[in-house]
């Protein structure tokens, strides 16, 4: 985690911004809850667990810092609450997501899955790509092994471009 922090202190003063003691432990909690997708408030009430004086909108003003830079990004999936995903280091584009309309569960998809799709966008539609965002919505394995449903029905999908 250390060296990561360092990366990433590294990265806002190439941007010419410090790495503030808010912005430091704002920054730990993201990195101490990668696995999980948090909100702003989530980020502040965990930050103020180890720094109480650092207040809500300090939290809200590091959170786009970050977005704006590409440390972080802000996400939504679908339920209107602004999450926050730290980017995987050395990534070109936002990471995938699978969300679970049963039980709200969200997994990961690490790779890029959308090469040949930019590619064709580009070329085709004379459109430079700068990002991408793509999040499917379904039965997760958890809740499908637990229910028992098939994998294969023919349930309505819904794929979301942002």
């Amino acid at each position: 985690m250390e060296k990561r922090l360092e990366r990433i202190k590294k990265h806002l003063h190439a941007q010419s911004y410090k790495l503030t003691p808010q912005r430091e432990a704002t920054v730990r909690v993201l990195l101490e809850h990668e696995e999980d997708h948090l909100s702003a408030e989530d980020v502040y009430l965990l930050v103020k667990e180890k720094s109480p004086e650092i207040g809500l909108a300090t939290v809200y003003r590091t959170l786009e810092l970050l977005s704006e830079l590409k440390i972080v990004d802000k996400i939504n999936f679908g339920d209107g609450v602004s999450r926050f995903d730290l980017r995987q280091e050395g990534a070109d584009h936002f990471h995938h997501h699978l969300v679970c309309i049963e039980c709200g569960a969200v997994d990961e998809i690490q790779e890029d899955l959308l090469g040949d799709v930019e590619e064709i966008v580009e070329r085709d539609w004379n459109f430079k790509i700068k990002d991408h965002r793509l999040t499917f919505h379904g039965i997760c394995h958890r809740c499908h092994d637990r229910d028992g449903t098939d994998l294969n029905d023919n349930d309505e999908k819904k794929v979301d471009f942002v």
